[in-house]
């Protein structure tokens, strides 16, 4: 349980960094990463599980 805290905190602390970073002049919601690379996660993980 205590892994899934940090992993969660690391992953949102590395969403901002790179949300803020991604686009210079402009700043990307960080909703919008964090979803993107947990949908992607998400998806690989349901794949994994039919086969």
């Amino acid at each position: 349980m205590g892994a899934s805290a940090l992993m969660g905190a690391v992953l949102l602390t590395a969403s901002d960094l790179v949300a803020q970073r991604l686009l210079a002049p402009t700043q990307l919601p960080v909703g919008v990463l964090t979803a993107a690379v947990g949908g992607t996660y998400l998806a690989l993980l349901l794949r994994k599980d039919r086969h």
